[in-house]
């Protein structure tokens, strides 16, 4: 029959009374267990009368009991609350969950568990993020992540764009409380800012030149979002790992790129000849200009001296006109006969001995011309002259007074 049917008066199999007992008295229960703590500390437990009376010795293990258990509290609260701030550290104290202060490194205390709990935050550490691609783990090369990656250009071109940052933690009581997540947030705050500089750039300026401003800009636009955030974050550096056209078109592209090459080659060649060429010419231009300035001066000057001369043959000729033309006469029959290879012979006046000049006559020979040279009789008539003046002479050769008529005609 069970226990909580009828006739089974109301007894269960556990407790063995019934229904109605009350629940154990408090002062038995405290009893009994000082009894079985004075059995520990060696007392002898004294006989209980049957109406629950106490034994001797119960005051001392209540007061041992309580002695117990301050001593365990005194040591729960000193030495679990004891903790060590390393170096480069910093130790964050909550108490009751809000921030009460930072504390720096060295051995520390605190109130103990659950009324203050400290967090230790690494303000040394360099962290790093990958944006775009992930390195290590099975595969030992960098897999690329394409929703992080490919970004779009000013011109309407997409480019993979992988970048490594760096930070530190700058404010940790910041770092645990402004921010739910504060490292998921630099990496979203890094892939914002990548995709805003991309998108204000071309193609050719991300994949050539433009690396070093595109880090730059990249850092400076992150920095600003999370100093705005104050995430007690600060970016130590952005490194562009790689930046390429996506794989699909990257042979296209490798052509285009051969091409400009070459273009830029040929262009480069081009400058290189003009750099050779046109310092050359300018040097033959300058060298003509100057020979033309010489030849300019020299005929300037062979002018000026002729007309110089002129002037002072006029002056002459104003004085003295016979003897001025008589010397004009000489000097030009001088420069004419000069370059003849003839010898002139006076038959009429010559002497018994006629003298022929053979040294002057080999050297006309030879290639150096020499005037006409008068022998005979002429040289013997104009060295051993009588003192006849040039006009008694002039007056006796009816060949020259034929030229002086001439030139006074044309006069």
């Amino acid at each position: 029959m069970a226990w909580n049917e009828p006739g089974g008066n109301n007894r269960d199999p556990w407790g063995g009374g019934g229904r109605d007992q009350g629940p154990p008295d408090l002062d038995e229960v405290v009893r009994k267990l000082s009894e079985r703590l004075s059995g520990l500390f060696g007392k002898s437990r004294g006989g209980g009368s049957g109406d629950g009376g106490s034994s001797p010795g119960g005051g001392g293990a209540r007061w041992l009991l309580g002695a117990g258990a301050i001593i365990a509290v005194l040591l729960w609260a000193g030495l679990g609350s004891f903790y060590i701030v390393d170096e480069g550290t910093r130790g964050v104290v909550l108490r009751f969950g809000k921030y009460a202060e930072t504390t720096m490194p060295g051995l520390r205390w605190h109130l103990p568990y659950p009324i203050e709990r400290v967090e230790i935050v690494d303000i040394e550490q360099v962290r790093s993020e990958e944006i775009g691609y992930r390195s290590g783990g099975r595969q030992p090369s960098s897999r690329s992540v394409p929703k992080e990656a490919l970004m779009l250009t000013q011109d309407e071109n997409i480019v993979d764009v992988r970048l490594a940052v760096q930070y530190q933690v700058r404010d940790p009581r910041a770092y645990l409380f402004n921010v739910v997540e504060p490292d998921l947030t630099l990496r979203q705050a890094i892939e914002s800012a990548t995709r805003e500089v991309i998108g204000r750039s071309s193609m050719d300026f991300v994949l050539t030149e433009g690396r070093a401003d595109i880090v730059t800009q990249v850092r400076e636009l992150a920095q600003s979002v999370l100093d705005l955030y104050k995430t007690g974050l600060r970016i130590n550096g952005v490194a562009l790992q790689d930046a390429q056209p996506p794989e699909e078109v990257q042979e296209a592209f490798a052509d285009a790129i051969k091409a400009r090459e070459d273009e830029q080659r040929a262009k480069n060649e081009a400058e290189a000849y003009a750099n050779e060429v046109i310092p050359r010419a300018r040097g033959q231009a300058a060298r003509r200009l100057q020979e033309a300035e010489a030849y300019r001066s020299q005929v300037v000057s062979q002018a000026e001296g002729e007309a110089s001369r002129f002037t002072q043959l006029l002056s002459e000729y104003s004085k003295a006109p016979d003897v001025t033309r008589e010397r004009l006469y000489i000097d030009t029959m001088q420069s004419v006969l000069g370059n003849a290879s003839k010898v002139l012979v006076d038959a009429n006046n010559s002497g018994p001995l006629l003298y022929l000049p053979l040294d002057r006559l080999l050297k006309a020979s030879g290639g150096t011309p020499s005037g006409t040279t008068p022998v005979g009789g002429a040289s013997g008539a104009m060295d051993a002259g009588s003192g006849a003046s040039p006009s008694s002479s002039l007056a006796n050769d009816p060949a020259r007074s034929r030229d002086i008529g001439r030139i006074r005609e044309i006069r």
